[in-house]
């Protein structure tokens, strides 16, 4: 499905996704990555919600952002408990939904000029 927005110059956004793709300003990615506004970690190595330790959000730090949203495929998972409360006890919000959800949802805080991340499972 493709994503129709407003003019996000200079920033990443989700311009459409699909059975096992993002795309990122028209580029297509394959594999799990982590994007803010400003910058992409590409290949990010999780492959599932269950994997997800703090030390998988560690690049996501020097950003501050105020959420995380985590899109866990094509399901709505949730990661275990002592990830939610680590990361909320740094005073980081995460909200969990399936990836289509979490990219529209990003667009949606990046155009309200939020300081959002988005780690999406693929």
């Amino acid at each position: 499905m493709k994503l129709h927005l407003a003019n996000f110059a200079h920033q990443n956004i989700f311009t459409g996704y699909g059975e096992g793709y993002v795309l990122i300003n028209q580029i297509r990615y394959e594999k799990s990555l982590i994007v803010l506004p400003d910058h992409l970690v590409k290949d990010w190595p999780i492959l599932s919600v269950h994997e997800l330790e703090l030390q998988h959000f560690e690049s996501l730090l020097p950003h501050s952002p105020e959420i995380i949203l985590l899109g866990t495929g094509a399901d709505h998972k949730f990661p275990g408990h002592n990830l939610l409360s680590q990361l909320a006890k740094m005073g980081i919000g995460i909200e969990i939904m399936d990836t289509k959800a979490c990219c529209r949802t990003y667009n949606i805080l990046v155009e309200e000029g939020r300081r959002v991340a988005a780690a999406v499972l693929i």
